[in-house]
């Protein structure tokens, strides 16, 4: 981890940005979209992503340095906060540009989500609305991936409403490890005022919500999945049912570890990807 890219890629929260860019390309390839287009997505995605995940080690640095994360890479002085600074904005005006190819509406909506996150980053994490930037972006993660393009299709309402809701159980279970450093440091957004029981039993219940949420969309409205389809539908679901059975009981029975933001980034990506191979209409 010596070289400054890697440095700065370790500062990027790589794992949440990779998530997020498979989560958004998997749905444009899914609703059709040529080869062209899901791979501007996802280049606009992550680097959206990249910009946020920056911004969030740069402004925290000292935080980070205070109670001594050594997973930080700027915390521990391997990086400057200067530089972190400086490829937070780059890449936050990469994505800029790219969103501008995306179409209108697609463009708009990753703007927001961009913006949303940023905000996270420069202090909506230490207020009760420390969730809304999550339900905000995860909420129109499926309207930048759907939407891209000259057609500018709108997803289904129904899996805005799955994003805005998986948007609660990461930040919920991204927060939990890290409640005493938080509140060492002067944070205390939705997660630390529930408290770590509650709020992860918030995470995993939402998680559930989310899974009950894209069962419904594939097996009503107007093109239903069939056959083999609903087959994969009910079996995701309940893989993502059993996956938070199991968060929810290491939230009460152990201390908090990444293995509770792990449990919800495996269900997401095994719900997008039923979502692909089961050929569920994702357009409103």
């Amino acid at each position: 981890m010596s070289s400054p890219v890697r440095l700065l890629l370790a500062s990027s929260h790589p794992g949440p940005t990779v998530t997020v860019t498979v989560l958004a390309a998997v749905i444009a390839a899914a609703v059709g979209h040529p080869v062209g287009l899901v791979v501007l997505v996802a280049l606009t995605v992550v680097a959206g992503q990249l910009s946020i995940g920056l911004a969030n080690d740069w402004i925290d640095a000292d935080r980070d340095r205070a109670v001594g994360r050594s997973d930080k890479p700027v915390a521990q002085g391997l990086v400057s906060k200067r530089a972190v600074r400086t490829a937070a904005f780059g890449t936050a005006a990469v994505a800029v540009v790219l969103s501008l190819f995306l179409g209108p509406v697609a463009a708009v909506a990753h703007l927001v989500l961009v913006g949303a996150g940023w905000a996270y980053d420069a202090g909506l994490k230490r207020s009760v609305w420390s969730v809304a930037p999550f339900v905000v972006a995860f909420g129109l993660l499926p309207v930048v991936a759907v939407s891209a393009g000259p057609q500018a299709q709108l997803p289904a309402v129904w899996a805005i409403a799955t994003g805005a809701v998986f948007g609660v159980a990461i930040h919920c279970t991204n927060v939990l490890p890290d409640l005493v450093d938080d509140a060492a440091t002067g944070v205390r957004g939705f997660p630390h005022r529930l408290g770590l029981h509650a709020a992860g039993v918030v995470a995993f219940g939402a998680l559930v919500v989310a899974a009950g949420l894209v069962l419904f969309g594939q097996l009503t409205g107007d093109d239903p999945v069939s056959g083999p389809g609903v087959v994969l539908a009910v079996v995701g679901t309940v893989a993502v049912v059993v996956l938070a059975a199991v968060g929810i009981r290491l939230v009460l029975t152990g201390p908090p570890t990444r293995t509770l933001f792990r449990l919800v980034i495996a269900s997401s990506l095994v719900l997008v990807v039923e979502l692909g191979l089961a050929g569920a209409r994702l357009v409103a």
